[in-house]
């Protein structure tokens, strides 16, 4: 896993190739603190995802949106970058009508709270219009969102800040898309086979996905549009300029809207989820002022080895949005109700059904002077917490612990904390079932 992230990272400068989204899916790449980005938008903002196509390149009989990665397929994860932005009221997945089922059932079992699926029509244009009218159409003007968003749902890993930059533009200028740089040039061939003339490649763009439209313009642009636009049409910032004059604002893209087109493309997405997991966590340190210290020497620890930890004092407030936005947790604890603490905390992550997407990671760092785990002044056997464990994997939540000796020597401690950074990096990473419910030292 490590040398494949360093392969990433090298590759990210590559417009050809996937890039490693900042943080997976929504926060803003780069915040060391790991807060999510927040944004203010007063205006509704409504989304349309086609997910209506065949997935031919891809050479494979289940079509790309419904590949599944870590037991969950592809259109679910580009649904949880939208659903998580706050600001973003509903979203339409427009799927094939012999696809509808499928579709409901993943609404269901992933409960997506903010998704409702109506079916395509036979192209990319019809699909989406059915979309727009479904954000529209037969409502009052009040329940109708200013700007529609439409996205492919083959792109996961959009990021809010983006999506941000694209929603408010769209209310300014009536349209607004993502571009790219051109990777290749584009030539053009004679009837025969032969070149005919080529482009000059500083002059173009790709045009990518998410694009942003106030609802009107892109509701007028579809009731203008002539059959053949609906047949054979791709690109609906044309439509626009060409049914509504507006000229939309084009935005420079990020190099993570890759789309998963090829079959090749399906493993270098899922090995960016499965990295992702592993990059970041949130550790509960309970306010106690040992545990703060500990926790901020285990936060400079963890980030030499490439990965992110916030430290809060508990899931509560604004801190509780944590159980929504990360996967791996740390339970730093220095007294003797630490299996408390946890039982807490596997409880809250219950309630927030985080799990269901991806097994989460929960890992008890107990800060001790002694060589043995206690609870409520006793010793506990290790049957304790490996009951613990046991009833949180039924869950799909991995619990682990790790016990940390207080030592006065500096060098020591220091040592340790590195181990504890270590272990927990590995606990993350693997996710191994086989040391589920271990009390390891440090």
């Amino acid at each position: 896993m490590e040398d494949h992230h360093k392969k990433m990272q090298s590759d990210s400068c590559d417009p050809d190739r996937p890039t490693h989204p900042g943080t997976f899916p929504t926060c803003e790449a780069g915040r060391s603190d790991h807060q999510p980005a927040e944004r203010s938008v007063d205006f509704p903002v409504s989304v349309v995802l086609p997910a209506g196509g065949t997935g031919e390149r891809t050479g494979l009989q289940t079509p790309k949106q419904f590949c599944l990665f870590m037991g969950r397929p592809l259109i679910s994860y580009t649904i949880q970058a939208f659903e998580r932005v706050s600001w973003i009221q509903s979203i339409v997945v427009v799927v094939a009508r012999e696809h509808m089922d499928l579709m409901t059932d993943i609404v269901q079992q992933f409960q997506h709270t903010k998704v409702r699926v109506v079916p395509g029509g036979s192209t990319r244009h019809r699909s989406i219009y059915n979309g727009v009218l479904a954000l529209g159409e037969g409502r009052p003007v009040a329940d109708k969102p200013k700007v529609v968003l439409i996205h492919d749902a083959v792109r996961p890993f959009v990021e809010e800040d983006f999506l941000y930059k694209i929603a408010m533009a769209a209310k300014e200028q009536g349209a607004a898309g993502a571009i790219r740089p051109l990777v290749s040039t584009v030539i053009a061939t004679t009837s025969e086979g032969y070149l005919d003339h080529s482009l000059e490649r500083a002059k173009y763009r790709a045009s990518e996905m998410p694009q942003g439209f106030t609802y009107d313009v892109i509701y007028q642009a579809y009731q203008k549009c002539s059959e053949s636009d609906f047949e054979f049409g791709t690109e609906c910032l044309h439509l626009a300029l060409q049914y509504c004059g507006t000229n939309a604002k084009l935005i420079q893209g990020p190099p993570t809207l890759w789309k998963v087109t090829y079959k090749r493309d399906l493993a270098a997405a899922e090995s960016i989820i499965k990295d992702t997991l592993s990059r970041s966590a949130c550790a509960i340190t309970g306010g106690s002022a040992q545990a703060v210290t500990l926790a901020g020497a285990l936060q400079k620890a963890v980030g030499a080895l490439n990965m992110e930890l916030a430290v809060i004092p508990d899931l509560t407030g604004e801190n509780g949005g944590y159980l929504l936005k990360d996967w791996n947790f740390i339970q730093v604890s220095v007294n003797r109700s630490c299996l408390s603490e946890v039982d807490a905390l596997l409880t809250d992550l219950e309630a927030a059904k985080q799990a269901l997407l991806h097994p989460l990671v929960v890992i008890l760092v107990l800060l001790s002077g002694s060589d043995e785990l206690s609870v409520s002044g006793r010793a506990v056997e290790p049957e304790a917490i490996m009951d613990l464990a046991s009833a949180a994997k039924l869950r799909n939540i991995l619990l682990y612990g790790i016990q940390l000796h207080q030592s006065k020597d500096t060098q020591r401690w220091e040592r340790s904390v590195s181990r504890v950074a270590e272990i927990t990096s590995a606990l993350i990473r693997d996710r191994s079932p086989a040391l589920v419910g271990q009390l390891l030292q440090a």
